[in-house]
């Protein structure tokens, strides 16, 4: 069964060397009972340690079945501990945090053992040493002489062809020794049993064979074997604790410890906490943007500008950089100490003046866009409006006065709400409808400006909303405004006899406008008391009399300013961009100069880029059309600035999380300390080294998913005073809310952290030495 061939075995100690074994012969029986005598120092222990896989020896052979083990590695000494070896130890070895039914169905459960018949079989050899009424107590509870009684069980719980016993009854009275010898002999029918004991009375009586050792040699044995062969062929089958176990025992050791866990657990919580608060606002207020965005969606139009400038969603802070007149190769080492000057091209004359080409082709596009994603469409041109008043004794223009006039837009398909109606109360009158009326808008607390109470010719200070409707305004023509000597026209001077012009279109105040109280500061949306407001009809109307005016047909024939003679080179952006500025001032060119798409709701917007986008498809860039995205450019505005804000606070809170980790590397290693034994134990049993590294990285997992959850818990306990606290700051509602997403992967990020600092420790734990392990207190 089982042979030792000349084996030897010494232990160093600085320059001392110990000689604990010295060429050791020995074979033993399939089934016998023996005893290994011998003062203490004679190599006894180490050899039972050897037989057992626990030590290695340093020369000789070690043959099970007439099968070598010189070539065994770790995990064969492990498998045949597991499957061969059934250990018995003077101190009972038994692991104190799990009940003595999980002690007798470890070695079971390592070696695969389904748990209904590791349970099973538990039972039957508790049952078999009188201790099944004790199955779920824990060691403690139990007297030395059970505790060893169920050393022996868990020893026969894999049916081990070998049982060694160590010192068995050396903590024992005499009277429960004698029950443990005649328990082990029973046993000893079927299966080598070899006990190491002090004991010659009890070795006489109980053993087959008595073997004494001194000084490393074998100096008697009273019945040796001599037989070569054995025709049974020896296989192992490897062990493997599942991660499940290993759960088992570091939930189990976990428990013994509760007050330690739990502070540790919330210590290491705290970075959690942080990072989960962080992340409970950052998601609360992305949210109040995206309700916010959604709410003012029709505020935020598709704006498609007469000049590409280059602005959209992606390249905002590209374009920012560009017009400060930084590149990014710019830098301190352009600067040069050469005497010599060279010419430089201006780059940034063409910055943002390509043109966009709105052609006719494209306005009928953009007129027949689906109706149910757009409410409105704001055409404006930049056709100059010649507006003149009589106000006191004089006449004044209202260009001077830079009074804003801005069309409405108009409604499209069965959208009756139009931008006007969702954003602004007419306090008096109507919306305009016909070519000749306007209305007027007041601030929230009913002012109008100085300039817009001149162009209304009101020449009062208490100004009622009678005085206004009852304004009217003169729109001059081109060719009643301007005189033409030659190839230029000059400006008449603005005079009785101009503002009396019969050709004059009389403008009349038909109602006043007042910014809605719920939308007041809405982005984009402020009030205003220096606006005139009216409809396409009179922009459509003043566009269509400036076409056929003289100046606007000789404008469009010249390249040159016809009003002041300014000269454009067309060969150039700026050239162009000018030209195309004065045509349209004049009425010489009808492209318009901002067109807003106005979309029904937050969704609408993207069918909207979409429809536009289908246009430029196939285009060469020239031809494409440049549009801009407001909702879009606020969105990833604020979202960047959020983002940016979050990861600063994460990036602090996240120190705290190192630390932990750090901390339950310490925390951990202290732990391998404290279960020395029970690696022991558990090495004994045939567990992997890395089934010990399992355990210790349970254990943190364990505590790093409490802290986890510790951190999420508190986290959200906290989003109650602060989201108080920000109600009363800014009247938001439950801002602090955090995604039950993040909350999961941050329990996971603090898993994976504690992992990563019990790493070193676990790795610890599995070199340990087996022998030394068990011997620790």
């Amino acid at each position: 069964m089982l042979e030792i061939k000349n084996i030897k075995k010494s232990y160093k100690t600085g320059s001392f060397v110990q000689h604990a074994l010295d060429g050791i012969d020995l074979k033993f029986r399939k089934n016998e009972f023996v005893a290994i005598l011998g003062p203490s120092g004679s190599g006894k222990t180490t050899l039972l340690n050897i037989i057992g896989g626990l030590d290695r020896y340093d020369s000789g052979d070690l043959l099970i079945k007439g099968k070598s083990t010189k070539k065994f590695k770790d995990r064969d000494w492990d498998a045949y501990r597991n499957k061969s070896i059934g250990f018995v130890f003077q101190s009972y070895n038994l692991i104190t945090h799990i009940s003595i039914l999980n002690n007798i169905e470890m070695a079971m459960t390592l070696s695969g053992k389904k748990a209904s018949m590791r349970k099973k079989k538990a039972k039957e050899l508790l049952k078999e040493v009188g201790l099944v009424e004790h199955a779920h107590k824990k060691p403690n509870q139990l007297s030395g002489g059970q505790m060893q009684r169920v050393a022996i069980a868990r020893a026969l719980a894999n049916d081990p062809e070998i049982i060694l016993a160590d010192e068995p009854t050396g903590a024992l009275d005499t009277k429960t020794s004698e029950q443990i010898m005649k328990l082990i002999q029973k046993i000893s029918k079927d299966k080598l049993v070899i006990m190491v004991t002090h004991n010659p009375e009890l070795a006489n009586k109980y053993a087959d064979r008595v073997i004494n050792m001194q000084d490393g040699k074998i100096i008697k044995d009273s019945k040796s074997y001599k037989e070569e062969k054995d025709g049974e062929e020896y296989k192992l089958k490897k062990t493997k604790m599942s991660f499940f176990t290993a759960l088992y025992l570091s939930l189990n050791n976990i428990r013994t410890k509760k007050g330690r866990t739990l502070i540790t657990a919330f210590a290491s919580s705290i970075g959690i906490i942080g990072i989960a608060l962080i992340l409970a606002l950052s998601n609360g207020f992305q949210k109040q943007i995206d309700i916010f965005e959604h709410q003012i969606s029709d505020a935020m139009p598709v704006v498609i500008m007469s000049t590409k400038s280059g602005l959209n969603a992606e390249n905002v802070s590209s374009i920012i950089a560009s017009e400060s007149g930084m590149k990014k190769e710019d830098s301190e080492n352009d600067f040069t100490d050469s005497n010599k000057v060279s010419i430089k091209t201006n780059e940034n004359d063409s910055l943002g003046l390509a043109i966009n080409p709105i052609t006719t082709e494209f306005m009928d596009y953009i007129n027949n866009i689906d109706s149910n994603y757009v409410s409105a469409i704001l055409v404006r041109n930049s056709i100059e409006k010649k507006l003149i008043q009589k106000y006191k004794d004089a006449y004044i223009n209202s260009e001077a006065l830079m009074v804003t006039k801005t069309p409405l837009p108009d409604p499209c398909g069965d959208n009756s709400e139009t931008f006007i109606d969702n954003y602004y109360d007419v306090l008096v009158g109507k919306m305009p409808t016909e070519v000749d009326e306007i209305v007027i808008e007041v601030g929230r607390d009913n002012t109008i400006s100085e300039e817009t109470a001149k162009i209304l010719g009101i020449d009062k200070e208490d100004i009622t909303f009678d005085d206004i409707m009852n304004s009217t305004i003169k729109l001059v023509h081109n060719d009643d405004y301007y005189t033409q000597r030659g190839n230029y026209f000059q400006a008449k001077i603005v005079d009785e006899d101009l503002y009396n012009n019969e050709n004059n279109l009389e403008l009349k105040v038909v109602g006043i406008l007042r910014i809605k109280k719920e939308k007041y500061s809405t982005i984009g949306i402020t009030d205003s008391n220096n606006a005139i407001y009216y409809s396409s009809k009179l922009e459509n109307y003043i566009k269509d009399s400036a076409s056929k005016s003289k100046i606007a047909l000789k404008q469009k024939e010249v390249n040159y300013s016809v009003r002041d003679g300014r000269v454009f080179d067309v060969n150039n952006a700026l050239g162009k961009y000018y030209l195309q500025q004065e045509r349209m001032a004049v009425g010489a060119l009808n492209t318009p100069y901002n067109i807003q798409i106005y979309p029904t709701d937050f969704d609408a917007t993207d069918k909207i880029i979409e429809y536009l986008n289908k246009y430029n498809e196939g285009k060469s860039e020239e031809e494409q059309i440049e549009f801009i995205n407001q909702a879009e450019l606020i969105n990833n505005t604020t979202s960047s600035i959020m983002s940016g804000i979050t990861t600063v606070l994460i990036a602090f809170s996240a120190i705290s999380l190192v630390v932990s980790s750090i901390m339950l590397g310490i925390i951990t290693y202290i732990s391998v300390l404290e279960r020395t034994k029970e690696i022991g134990i558990l090495r004994a049993l045939g567990a992997r080294k890395k089934d010990i590294k399992r355990v210790f990285n349970a254990e943190t997992i364990i505590i790093g998913f409490t802290s986890g959850l510790i951190g999420i818990l508190i986290a959200n306990v906290l989003t109650i005073p602060i989201n108080s606290y920000i109600y009363k700051l800014t009247t938001l509602k439950n801002v602090a809310i955090l995604n039950p997403i993040h909350a999961v992967i941050l329990i996971i990020i603090s898993m994976i952290l504690t992992l990563i600092g019990g790493a070193i420790p676990a790795h610890i734990a599995s070199k340990q030495d087996v022998v030394t392990s068990l011997r620790t207190e």
